[in-house]
């Protein structure tokens, strides 16, 4: 009888043990990045590849914080330094050129443990605005500062400026001409973001953009607008966003989704697919997508144009980097 109840102990004890590794309640960290989303343009296979890798470098850094025991403000701002330097996506250096071919960026961050937020618009000289977002949110009484007075406010907390060529790549500067030659439409949806859950629960966002190409100079999308582009709050999800900034602001794509999974309790997956599929997708002009995190580590990656650049990893093993 002894080793009858033993046997039945053991069985259950097996049985418990592989229901957990198949299930986890709660993720222990998470993150998922993005580079922007668009039509699917001819794309040979070495540059595809080539964003692929770039993601999975980007990817590596966050992994590599929120395994360290980072914050999720930190890993976010960090992985979107990143993003900027790189010459590849539409942040920073390799951002797009307005009408009158200038550099004009914005970039946005937010913490989810406090609501407490910062954003820079139409910055022409800041090398890494989300740096300048991030001290906007902790070293100033503001959330938004815009253009001169941005870049001031970035000088005095000894971040380096750089002259508005730094910003040009020569494919930039071919793209600008073909769309002065009508060669090409105007496109709002390049962005890169990245949105984090740490250890300890916290939710993060930050997101950073050198607009619509060919814009008209003085134009600011829905990145520094917090509650459009970029959001976070403990309580529901981190997102942040790419798409055409005009209607995501008229839309508040970011906050929508966090209402969605506050009021009505839809999950984050849901809540993404309602607004990216449900609403935006209904507005003229209205290609782009989401990447979200929930207070549970649980992602979303939502969007109604061809490709969206994106990566992705939680604790429990979950890993990826797509474009398509």
């Amino acid at each position: 009888m002894k080793n009858i109840a033993l046997l039945i102990i053991l069985t259950m004890t097996s049985l418990s043990f592989s229901g957990c590794q198949h299930k986890v309640a709660k993720e222990e960290w998470a993150i998922v990045i993005h580079g922007g989303a668009g039509s699917a343009r001819t794309m040979p296979p070495q540059v595809r590849e080539n964003y692929l890798n770039l993601l999975e470098q980007a990817l590596e850094i966050g992994t590599t914080m929120l395994q360290n025991g980072e914050k999720a403000l930190d890993v976010a701002t960090q992985v979107v330094v990143w993003l900027e330097d790189c010459p590849a996506f539409n942040a920073g250096k390799g951002a797009v050129v307005t009408s009158d071919g200038i550099h004009e960026l914005d970039a946005a961050v937010m913490d989810g443990s406090n609501l407490q937020a910062g954003a820079v618009a139409g910055v022409r000289d800041i090398k890494n605005p989300i740096l300048a977002a991030r001290h906007v949110m902790e070293d100033s009484p503001h959330v938004l500062l815009i253009g001169e007075g941005a870049s001031s406010f970035a000088s005095s907390m000894g971040l380096p400026l750089v002259e508005n060529a730094y910003f040009s790549t020569p494919e930039r500067l071919e793209q600008i001409r073909r769309i002065r030659m009508q060669q090409e439409d105007p496109d709002p949806k390049g962005t890169v973001g990245c949105v984090v859950m740490d250890c300890k629960g916290n939710l993060a966002a930050a997101t950073s953009t050198g607009g619509m190409s060919g814009k008209r100079w003085g134009r600011v999308g829905d990145v520094p607008v917090i509650g459009a582009g970029t959001y976070a709050n403990n309580a529901t999800v981190a997102v942040s966003g790419t798409g055409h900034g005009e209607l995501w602001i008229r839309r508040c794509v970011a906050f929508d989704i966090s209402a969605l999974m506050d009021y009505k309790g839809m999950t984050v997956k849901e809540a993404a697919r309602d607004v990216i599929l449900g609403k935006i997708d209904k507005m003229e002009g209205s290609g782009g997508g989401v990447i979200c995190v929930d207070k549970k580590g649980n992602i979303a990656m939502e969007f109604n144009t061809d490709i969206m650049f994106r990566a992705w990893a939680t604790a429990s093993g979950q890993k990826g980097t797509a474009i398509e």
